[in-house]
């Protein structure tokens, strides 16, 4: 890919005892495939950083270890406030953003390599201003601050772009709280974080598998709907007579 699509000259550095060369690519976006399987949907969390519509989870448990860990570190190195404790806190801090952008990249190619085998478009939820919206106890406020929920939908995107995957946003609202099977919406559909029990149908699914079906149903619907009104907008072909 270097070959046919290098731009510009590479760089050569030498960082925190490792060499690294960067070059660029300018490689050509292929045209988005129209989705015939339907849509992938995948819902990020907390507990789980990824969950998708086929029910796979990806990367919950152990990545918040090292956040919860490298957290108390950080706080212990704060208090101290030496010199080198402030040397040890930027690599703590550098060490922890090359982890969370090594697990974005490799859940990111997980899904977009799942989408494209399944001819599958990718549907996500809208986060815009999820950190205002959401209301958390402490510990998982201070996850869903320290959590990259932005550069995880970046790689899925600019990845699904690359493969001529197309990628929906859909409204996030009571997306938990929805049975997926009848569409009953409450509160009390979620008696736990991990469960999804509707209380109208009897439903029992994983409460973020749940919530990933109805982003991609919801992704489904609002294509059909954005294509219908294109397909309208569509000027009728002249007749001749």
């Amino acid at each position: 890919m270097l070959t046919d699509h290098r731009r510009g000259e590479s760089d050569l550095v030498y960082r925190g005892g490792n060499w690294y060369l960067y070059a660029t690519r300018d490689v050509p976006e292929p045209e988005p495939t129209h989705p015939t399987g339907g849509f992938f949907g995948v819902d990020l969390g907390i507990a789980n950083i990824a969950t998708t519509s086929d029910g796979a989870v990806h990367a919950g448990k152990h990545l918040n270890q090292v956040r919860h860990r490298n957290r108390r570190l950080r706080k212990r190195l704060q208090q101290k406030g030496t010199k080198s404790a402030k040397r040890l806190l930027r690599k703590v801090s550098g060490r922890e953003k090359r982890f969370a952008a090594d697990t974005n990249h490799r859940v990111s190619k997980t899904i977009v390599t799942e989408a494209q085998r399944t001819s599958r478009g990718i549907a996500l939820e809208d986060l815009g201003g999820i950190r205002e919206r959401v209301r958390l106890r402490k510990p998982q406020r201070v996850t869903l601050h320290s959590w990259s929920f932005a550069q995880l939908g970046t790689y899925i995107a600019y990845k699904a772009k690359r493969a001529g995957i197309p990628v929906t946003y859909v409204d996030p609202g009571y997306t938990s709280q929805q049975c997926s099977g009848c569409g009953h919406t409450s509160r009390k559909n979620r008696p736990d974080q991990a469960t999804f029990v509707c209380t109208s149908c009897g439903f029992a699914e994983h409460a973020d598998v749940n919530a990933a079906r109805n982003i991609a149903a919801r992704a489904v619907a609002g294509w059909a709907v954005s294509h219908a009104a294109d397909d309208a907008t569509e000027p009728t072909p002249a007749r001749c007579g």
